[in-house]
């Protein structure tokens, strides 16, 4: 009887566009914590987070990142308006697109949803709650979704 060797899962690229300080190290440390196989590349802004996807400037050896976590609220474009980039530019519209706000706003959802988001989730506040969430999105997004190459 022959053992297989089992590869282990590589770091997928993850794109946090976030501008709270606080929020972005509190996600940084509950994937940390979960032991969430990604590599977290942060934007501050919704103009950095089209330049980083664009692999623009300094951002033009980004890696292009598997899935994005996209707050609606942010400064020099928002959410919205990048979300709207995004889903018309035939190079980047097939990563999926995971809105986290702490918006629960109806109209917040819908429109986020009438913008072709493929996730609504309110931003957890603990990090034993966005270590779920991390581990829910590399079940789903990595484990049991195909998603384009």
């Amino acid at each position: 009887m022959s053992q297989r060797k089992t590869v282990p899962p590589k770091p997928f690229e993850l794109l946090l566009v976030e501008d709270n300080p606080g929020d972005i190290r509190l996600i940084q440390e509950a994937f940390k914590e979960g032991g969430i196989l990604s590599h977290l590349n942060i934007a501050r802004d919704g103009e950095q987070a089209l330049a980083f996807l664009r692999q623009e400037g300094t951002f033009s050896k980004s890696p292009r990142p598997a899935i994005i976590l996209l707050d609606l609220n942010l400064p020099r474009k928002d959410g919205r308006e990048v979300l709207t980039e995004i889903k018309a530019d035939k190079t980047l519209r097939q990563i999926p697109v995971v809105i986290l706000s702490t918006s629960t706003a109806p109209e917040d959802v819908r429109r986020a949803y009438d913008l072709h988001a493929n996730c609504y989730v309110p931003k957890p506040l603990d990090v034993e709650k966005l270590v779920q969430l991390g581990k829910s999105l590399e079940e789903f997004w990595l484990s049991t979704a195909i998603l384009p190459v």
